[in-house]
């Protein structure tokens, strides 16, 4: 399965960080790709420096325009995913969704378009309450690879948390200069 992220949209100042976290959980949960709009570069260089030191190859590309990526996406045979608090319950579509081949799932910041609920093969809903868009996405890649994302190595890492049940264990490769 090959999944992508799409970001539309990023509110003033709060959202850098918000954004730096989308980007993270899309990638540390086995998103290969994020398209942003609206995005402080430096998001792209924090990126570069950890998947320099955790290792992957983790892209992030940035986009004047959601809808022509989205439709580009859709012409490639990838299916919208686009996370509402307004959609499709996600305990009535991860299967579905965890069957798709390819995938681009929209995470908004502000009030998005109308057009994108049209545009999306599902609209879904996690939860029923207000949440943040981070721990929606977290919990939709969760669902929809059933924590195998846990298992992926990361190549060329020069660290990697070892889990233990108490303390913490980080593997450090040495490099050679």
């Amino acid at each position: 399965m090959v999944i992508e992220v799409v970001r539309i949209g990023q509110r003033v100042v709060r959202d850098d960080r918000v954004t730096t976290h989308v980007a993270l959980v899309s990638r540390g949960f086995g998103a290969e790709r994020i398209y942003m709009t609206e995005v402080n570069p430096e998001i792209k260089d924090t990126i570069e420096k950890i998947n320099n030191t955790w290792g992957g190859n983790f892209q992030i590309e940035f986009i004047e325009k959601w809808k022509t990526i989205v439709k580009k996406k859709k012409d490639e045979g990838f299916k919208i995913v686009h996370l509402s608090m307004y959609g499709e319950n996600i305990n009535d579509a991860e299967e579905k969704i965890g069957d798709e081949e390819n995938l681009l799932i929209v995470v908004g910041a502000e009030k998005v378009p109308r057009e994108i609920y049209e545009l999306a093969d599902y609209n879904v809903g996690v939860g029923s309450q207000p949440h943040s868009e981070i721990s929606a996405l977290a919990i939709l890649l969760d669902r929809i690879q059933k924590g195998k994302q846990f298992e992926k190595e990361f190549p060329n890492a020069k660290r990697k948390i070892i889990p233990t049940k108490k303390g913490k264990n980080v593997q450090v490769k040495e490099t050679r200069d």
